[in-house]
C-alpha cells in the first residue's frame, strides 16, 4: 500500500525482450533493405528452390534473429505460436495468406509485397504463398519474407480447430528454423 502523497509507480507488462513489435517491423524492413543492397549476397543461394521451402539465418545475436524465408506453392506452416518469441515480416517479394485464430474461428488476409505484420505472445497462425484464391495466375518466384523474432526462436506449438470450434495443442517442437 502506498503511503499518502506518494504516486504509485505505474504497473508494466514485462516481455520476454527489450524489443516492442514496431521495433521488430523496423528491423525486418531494414533487412530487406540490407538484402536488396547486397549485405548477404554470401548468404543465399544463387538460385531458389521451387519444391521446397529454405529459411536462411541472416543475422543472430542474443536478443533476436533475423531469416529469409521462401515459400513455394502449398507450403503451408501449420497452426502454430511462437512461444516465448515476438515477431515481424516484411513481405519481400510474392505475397502470403495468413489465417490467425481470433479466440473464436479462423480468420484470414492477404500480405503482399511491402506488407508487413507482426506477431505478439500467443499469436497463432498458419502462413502460406499467395497468391490471393481470387488470383488465377500463378507467380513465377517463390515469396520471399523477412522475419524477424525476439527473443530468438526457440520452440513452436502446433494447433488444430476442434469440431467444437475450439483450438487444442498438437504438438510442442523446439526449433532451430522459422515456420
Amino acid at each position: 500500500m502506498s503511503a499518502p502523497g506518494r504516486a504509485r509507480p505505474p504497473q508494466t507488462r514485462h516481455l520476454p525482450t527489450r524489443l516492442r513489435p514496431a521495433d521488430l517491423l523496423r528491423i525486418a524492413d531494414q533487412g530487406v533493405a540490407d538484402i536488396l543492397d547486397g549485405r548477404y549476397d554470401a548468404l543465399l543461394p544463387s538460385r531458389w528452390d521451387r519444391a521446397n521451402r529454405s529459411a536462411t539465418r541472416l543475422e543472430q545475436r542474443d536478443d533476436l534473429e533475423l531469416w529469409l524465408v521462401s515459400w513455394i506453392d502449398d507450403g503451408e506452416s501449420e497452426l502454430h505460436d511462437h512461444a516465448g518469441s515476438l515477431g515481424a515480416l516484411t513481405v519481400m517479394s510474392g505475397s502470403l495468406r495468413e489465417y490467425h485464430w481470433t479466440g473464436e474461428d479462423l480468420r484470414v488476409r492477404v500480405l503482399g509485397t511491402g506488407d508487413q505484420a507482426s506477431f505478439p505472445i500467443g499469436w497463432v497462425h498458419d502462413l502460406m504463398r499467395g497468391p490471393d484464391p481470387a488470383d488465377a495466375v500463378p507467380e513465377a518466384a517463390p515469396t520471399l519474407t523477412v522475419q524477424v523474432y525476439s527473443p530468438p526462436l526457440t520452440a513452436q506449438s502446433y494447433y488444430e480447430v476442434t469440431d467444437h470450434g475450439t483450438l487444442r495443442r498438437t504438438r510442442t517442437e523446439l526449433k532451430q528454423l522459422p515456420e
